[in-house]
This record gives structure tokens, sequence and C-alpha cells, in this order.
């Protein structure tokens, strides 16, 4: 597993290489027929991925976002790969540098690999089932990561939230929590900043998709934290053709 963890990066690294070329010049926007932008930078990253991936032995199918019709299905021994070439396009598009690569290997429905980069800083994200979850700063070295579990009883939550989507019931569910402060970001970095302790919960109740939380709750999960659903079951991915997420909450600690 540590091996195709780390030829999992290199194919993620080189995504991001394939995305920045793309952002530092001009580009077109389209809109697809769920009305999400694209950008020639997700085509070039799914391109690079999709042949990084197919090129290992292990012969897993995709799942990319970019080619959905595309998936022959979850392989007999239960794996696919789960992949969005470009997390928060519309931060990419207001280049504020908070998108991400993210790609998962998911076992039964549960994420066993994830690694997350962002191409503008260079870090990246990375765990897998039986090795722990790290960061990975621009020059290699390598963090541990670990949750930082729950507030003291009356302490202000650090809750993080979309920058792009938002939605009317999140006011409840944080009146109900307690004293807390907002921090908005893009992308899968949110649950990335649970996994390294940096904040303590992220409610998510606007519509998200498989790919867009795979990669993150392997990471999450390995740091020590949980991805749940409101009623408190794991997020899982058995169905992949059932894409959408339901409503949940990334939690800093196990619960």
């Amino acid at each position: 597993m540590r091996e195709l963890l780390e030829q999992v990066l290199a194919i993620a690294k080189a995504a991001d290489s394939a995305i920045m070329a793309v952002y530092g010049r001009a580009f077109d926007v389209m809109i697809k027929q769920d009305h999400s932008p694209l950008t020639e930078a997700d085509r070039a990253a799914h391109d690079v991925i999709r042949q990084g991936l197919q090129a290992l032995p292990q012969g897993h199918p995709i799942l990319s976002e970019e080619d959905v019709e595309g998936f022959s299905g979850v392989g007999d021994d239960g794996r696919y790969w789960l992949v969005d070439p470009l997390d928060g396009t519309k931060e990419f598009i207001k280049r504020n540098g908070e998108f991400t690569v993210n790609i998962a290997l998911i076992e039964h429905g549960a994420p066993i690999l994830g690694v997350v980069t962002a191409p503008v800083t260079g870090v990246a994200y990375l765990a897998a089932e039986g090795l722990g979850a790290y960061k990975v700063a621009p020059d290699g070295q390598r963090t541990r990561l670990q949750v930082s579990g729950r507030p003291a009883e009356g302490a202000m939550w650090r809750v993080l939230g979309s920058r792009s989507h938002h939605d009317p019931a999140l006011t409840d569910w944080l009146a109900a929590l307690g004293p807390y402060q907002m921090h908005p970001m893009g992308s899968s970095l949110k649950s990335c900043l649970i996994a390294e302790g940096q904040a303590d919960v992220y409610p998510r109740f606007g519509p998200t998709s498989l790919w867009d939380t795979a990669a993150a709750h392997a990471i999450v999960h390995q740091a020590g934290g949980r991805i749940v659903t409101l009623d408190g079951q794991p997020l899982h991915y058995a169905t992949p053709s059932q894409t959408l997420n339901p409503p949940f909450v990334v939690w800093g600690d196990r619960g």
C-alpha cells in the first residue's frame, strides 16, 4: 500500500503541473449540463490522472467527475478509483488558490487511500489504511496528521464552511452547536485542515458528489476524525451510480 500511495501522489503532482500551466494564462470557461463550470484545466488534469492510474498494475476501474460515462463499474474485488481532477473549479476561476486534485481508492464502499494536492501552494495531504495520514510540504518534509479532538466545554468551535455554497439549514445547525467562529474555504482543503487539527468541524448541507469527499475522507479517517451523515452513519461510496452525497459533517474527533 505504501508504494501505491507514493505512485498516486506522483500522479496527483503531475496533474498539479497540468493545472498550473492553464492557471497562469487566459482560459475559457464552459458550463456543463449540471450548471457547474468546466475549464481546460479540468480536462487536462483528468487526462493526466486517467493515464497515470491506467498504467498502474492494479487495473482498478476509474470513476472521474470528467468521465462518469466511462466508468465500467466497481471491480470484482470491490475496488475502484474515485477522482476529482480539479475540485473547486469556481475557486480556480476566481484565482484564489483554494482548489485541489483529489484521488481516492475505494474498497467495498470505504476510502482506503486518499491523496489531495493543492497546486498553487505545492502542499499535499495523503493517507492509506494502516499507514496513517500525512501533510507533505513543498520541500518534501512530512508531518503526521492528528485531529484536534472536541473543544472543551464552552470553548469556541472552529467551523469551516464552503466559500461558494450556502444553505439555510446550516443556520439552525450552527445555533445548536454553541459558540463558534466561521472560516470560509473552497474545495476539499476544509476536510484536510480538520485532519491537520487546524479546525474542529465542517458541516455540509449543500450538494456534493462522491469525488468531492472521498480522498479527504481517507485522510480525515486516518488522522482520527470522521465524516458522517446527519444520522451519524459513515459517508460511504458503495453505490457509485448514485453520485450525490447526502448532507454530512466532518468532525475532528471519533465521537
